[in-house]
Order: structure tokens, then sequence, then C-alpha cells
């Protein structure tokens, strides 16, 4: 595995493990690395006094963040697609459509609706 695809694919394993960690240090560090780059090579043009404000870092930051915040979140919320075979391995067993049907049918007619789980 390449080190960008290394980066770049998001890890389905729960919680915050030291490979996720590892992972989340060398994007910081190479955000951090990239606006270091831009910042002094923009020092070099006619917007050097616009860029020594705080609303001109504020806006550098923001302009380079804002893309780069995709990349920089690869593994803080786990996607859709990878949660539903982490849930699927769980062994958590969802019944069947006719299952489903069949409970839904059982309070058909009755004015209360289907107890719901977890209230005394």
């Amino acid at each position: 595995m390449t080190p960008w695809r290394w980066l770049t694919t998001p890890d389905p394993s729960p919680g915050f493990t030291p490979p996720k960690l590892l992972k989340l240090l060398v994007r910081v560090l190479l955000f951090a690395v990239l606006a270091t780059l831009l910042s002094s090579l923009l020092q070099l043009t006619p917007l050097r006094p616009y860029l020594n404000t705080w609303w001109g870092s504020l806006l550098f930051v923001l302009a380079l963040y804002l893309p780069l915040s995709r990349f920089l979140n690869v593994d803080t919320f786990v996607p859709r697609r990878l949660q539903a075979r982490v849930d699927a391995r769980a062994g958590e067993q969802r019944p069947t459509r006719t299952q489903r049907r069949k409970e839904r049918n059982r309070y058909a007619g009755v004015r209360k609706s289907a107890p719901r789980g977890g209230r005394r």
C-alpha cells in the first residue's frame, strides 16, 4: 500500500486506535508543512502586508483548511458503508422483512401502538 493510500483510507475499527492516531499526526504535520510553504511563497507576492494582519492570516488558514478538512478528518467518523460491514460482523441478527411485517400487523386495529422497548 502506498503512503498516500494509507493516509486517505479510513480505518473501520471503532475508537481512536494507535494506527489512527499516527495517521492523524502525519496528516496534521503535512498540513502544517503545506501551510508554511504556501505562506512563505505568498510572502514574496504583493499580498505580504495583508497576510501579516490577523484577518489576512485567518482568511489564509480558512482558505487552506476548508478544502483539506475532509482529508484531515478521514478517520474521525466511520463512513456508513464501512460501519455496515462492522455491524454485520458483530453478529447481531435483524428480523427479516416478513417478521417485521408480521409484528407490525399484530397490532393492526389496536388504538394503542406496539409496546416500546426500554420503558417501564
